[in-house]
């Protein structure tokens, strides 16, 4: 298992990655290939996601890899909060390929972004997680996450909000 981040080499299975998320909404969605947009440019998009754009504060994005060079998983490291991020999404957000949950691919994902989030001086990490997302609480309390308040959006979503310190 590795961390890699989004090149052009990847194109091939980060687009069957993103067929298997039919019916759910895919995780994090900085990810998410818009239709008819090149792969090429989706990753000038997402350097400029990166870098910070528009209402994109900097962050940085990887693809979970397993031993035979596929993606079963995503994770997106946030550099700082805005008032949304911390409310409801958080410094980390993340998703494992739906057929690949249930594995522990989450908990060591989480595990090694949180050592990248010590190289930029994030000491208090934020991870969120919608109410019924039993799983990934667990996964964020096996990374130490002590549950904070919760917030509820507007259209009653409720968010749980768990705090790591390093």
């Amino acid at each position: 298992m590795r961390l890699v981040r989004p090149s052009l080499e990847w194109k091939e299975e980060h687009e069957a990655y993103m067929k298997e998320w039919d019916e759910e909404r895919m995780t994090p969605s900085s990810f998410h290939l818009k239709e008819g947009i090149s792969y090429e440019d989706y990753l000038k998009e997402l350097e400029k996601r990166e870098a910070g754009h528009d209402k994109w504060l900097p962050c940085t994005n990887y693809f979970l890899v397993d031993d035979t060079d596929r993606v079963v998983g995503m994770i997106d490291i946030r550099h700082d909060l805005n008032e949304y991020l911390h409310q409801v999404g958080g410094h980390i957000g993340y998703g494992i390929h739906p057929s690949e949950r249930r594995k522990g691919y989450a908990t060591w994902m989480l595990a090694e972004a949180l050592k990248l989030t010590d190289t930029l001086g994030i000491n208090s990490v934020l991870i969120t997680c919608n109410e019924e997302n039993i799983g990934s609480a667990k996964t964020i309390q096996n990374n130490g996450g002590v549950e904070d308040e919760s917030f509820t959006e507007d259209d009653g979503t409720v968010v749980r909000r768990f705090w790591i310190h390093r």
